[in-house]
């Protein structure tokens, strides 16, 4: 699909997804790595992580369009759900430091 068939407001949609979840990953490295942050939502990033990076998928990625569906749907998912747990004081900060290492004002 080309970007003409998906529209301007579709694609930039999409590019400000990639890069919120680009974002929050690095936030959400950053606050696994604070004693202050309970172990669950460490666990669960883990877990997510390990998920994303295995050759093993609960539905197999030759499947056309189903393969990636576990993908685009769990991985977001499981992060969004690490994040949650995390206090937010302290997922504030992370994302505060998040941005000031990528450069970026908040």
């Amino acid at each position: 699909m080309t970007s003409k068939a998906m529209g301007p407001n579709m694609l930039n949609s999409w590019r400000a997804r990639v890069v919120t979840l680009k974002r929050e990953g690095h936030v959400l490295y950053l606050a696994c790595r604070d004693p202050r942050v309970p172990w669950v939502p460490k666990v669960i990033a883990g877990l997510v992580v390990a998920y994303a990076l295995s050759p093993v998928d609960l539905i197999p990625d030759f499947i056309p369009v189903l393969g990636y569906v576990d993908d685009l749907l769990l991985v977001p998912l499981g992060l969004a759900l690490a994040l949650r747990l995390i206090p937010a004081p302290i997922l504030e900060e992370h994302r505060a430091r998040a941005a000031a290492l990528a450069g970026e004002s908040r």
